[in-house]
């Protein structure tokens, strides 16, 4: 069967082939494919249900498409996944493009109660910053351990959504079936989704859908990578508005 979908696929095309050598076609067995994984499925191989990436790629032009949209409005994406296989990988390009990420266990309120999230965030920069400016040196040992354990308690809760000043302009999610809870707060507040989908998900659940290998380290890596290149195109796009002040100047 992987020879069949080797010679199934467009070798002229490089997505096709880049999500091929990145493994984005493997599913899970047929016994946990979801009903609406049915037409982008390919195949079975040792009792795993392949994808057809010729239908993923459609998908996933969708997804790129919109995200270049976000990225040209100036707004953020906000990453999600509590997968072991996605946290590098979120970090990692989260980390050199400034955006904001959840690679851990979704904190409940993180877009419906936003606002008081934010006075949790502000509290950890006031923290760091009379760290780093040697401040705290005016408390007991025992006070510094203290706070130095809230630092840590907060940085673990907030650290990654720092950079996030406001709501996102959309959330990319490794696993919808996993990040249930965020999705459902990402509704709730009008932010569409893009999410990479293996085959246990619901394609109906979520705004753009990328059915593929959501489990594999490689699979997600490529994906992101994508993304963040797609919201780059979309950023280089943005246009920032004049403002009255100066065009009165010119005036």
């Amino acid at each position: 069967m992987i020879e069949e979908i080797k010679n199934h696929i467009n070798k002229d095309d490089p997505t096709i082939v880049a999500m091929f050598e990145a493994g984005a076609h493997f599913g899970y067995s047929r016994s946990r494919r979801h009903a609406s994984m049915a037409s982008v499925m390919f195949g079975v191989k040792n009792r795993v249900e392949l994808f057809d990436l010729e239908k993923t790629k459609v998908y996933f032009e969708k997804a790129k498409a919109f995200i270049e949209g976000v990225g040209a409005t100036g707004k953020q994406i906000l990453f999600v996944s509590g997968k072991s296989e996605a946290k590098s990988s979120i970090v990692e390009q989260s980390s050199v493009f400034g955006t904001p990420y959840v690679a851990g266990r979704w904190l409940g309120g993180t877009l419906t109660n936003f606002a008081q999230l934010k006075t949790r965030m502000s509290r950890l920069v006031d923290l760091r910053e009379q760290k780093v400016k040697g401040e705290l040196a005016k408390y007991t040992k025992k006070e510094r351990l203290m706070i130095d354990r809230e630092i840590e308690k907060l940085e673990e809760m907030f650290g990654g959504i720092l950079p996030m000043k406001d709501l996102p302009g959309a959330l990319f999610v490794v696993d919808s079936k996993k990040e249930k809870t965020a999705i459902r707060e990402a509704k709730k507040m009008r932010i569409p989704v893009v999410a990479i989908m293996g085959s246990d998900c619901d394609l109906s659940e979520v705004d753009y859908p990328i059915p593929a290998n959501d489990s594999s380290s490689s699979s997600i890596k490529y994906f992101i990578e994508e993304i963040i290149r797609a919201y780059k195109i979309g950023k280089s796009r943005m246009i920032i508005p004049i403002s009255r002040e100066l065009t009165d100047k010119k005036e």
